[in-house]
């Protein structure tokens, strides 16, 4: 018998979970009320080189989502609380990642109403492993050509920036104001993370190869970029003695 997701359905409260972070940079997020068909979900596509987060309901996704930058939302509909057709909207509605959305309603207007309020695909229950994966993938790829053509985006720790726009917001979407070397700087870490970056190499990342190597002009700017990425308390960039700086918080592309 092939196996399948969504044929039942439990309505009981449940707490957000997640599995071990996995060294890859795309991230999905299961949303639904039904703890057996999340774990389902996060097994199967963990499989597949994807680090899985999941949540029990919208009010719990909101606080992943503060949490760990999203690159793609597996969405139920019928949940407890907000359901997943208002949290598709709220989402669609503020620029967040693509959302593929899960229901037992199958109706040609559900489908259409789930497209319609911003929802990139729409997947009726039960659906196989297979498909669900073929789904989030070309969901992924949209994105990804979306992308390339017309922002470089990226997220770290609730942070988005895009660097076509060469804007910053942080975690509540509020627009941080940076220095045309502060972009540079930070640039060089998104583009990087987790790696330790030696100061000559910042340097010549915010003001090209031809700059003489002032150690300590480079350390003025990260200590500017690192009083505005402080304002949640978390630890963005570590100063790595005697090599350089280090870019604390995983990266991923929106």
């Amino acid at each position: 018998m092939r196996e399948t997701f969504g044929t039942h359905k439990r309505h009981k409260a449940t707490t957000m979970t997640s599995n071990p972070p996995l060294p890859a940079e795309t991230v999905l997020l299961i949303v639904d009320d039904d703890q057996a068909i999340r774990t389902l979900l996060a097994d199967s596509l963990g499989m597949h080189g994807f680090r899985v987060e999941t949540a029990a309901n919208a009010q719990d996704m909101d606080v992943m989502l503060a949490r760990h930058p999203v690159s793609l939302v597996l969405l139920d509909i019928m949940m407890p609380g907000e359901d997943g057709l208002s949290a598709c909207r709220r989402l669609s509605q503020k620029g967040g990642p693509p959302i593929v959305l899960l229901s037992a309603l199958g109706e040609e207007p559900d489908r259409i109403l789930g497209l319609e309020i911003g929802a990139s695909h729409y997947l009726t229950k039960p659906c196989s492993p297979r498909e669900i994966l073929a789904t989030v993938r070309a969901a992924l790829r949209q994105r990804t050509d979306a992308d390339t053509r017309a922002s470089r985006a990226f997220g770290f720790l609730g942070w988005r920036v895009d660097f076509a726009a060469h804007e910053l917001f942080d975690a509540d979407g509020m627009f941080v104001d940076l220095t045309d070397g502060e972009f540079a700087v930070l640039r060089a870490f998104v583009e990087r993370p987790r790696r330790v970056l030696a100061r000559d190499a910042l340097l010549e990342a915010a003001r090209g190869p031809d700059t003489e190597a002032y150690d300590r002009a480079i350390d003025v700017q990260v200590s500017r970029l690192r009083r505005k990425l402080r304002s949640r308390g978390d630890e963005v960039i570590r100063t790595i003695r005697n090599e350089g700086y280090f870019f604390v918080p995983r990266v991923v592309r929106l």
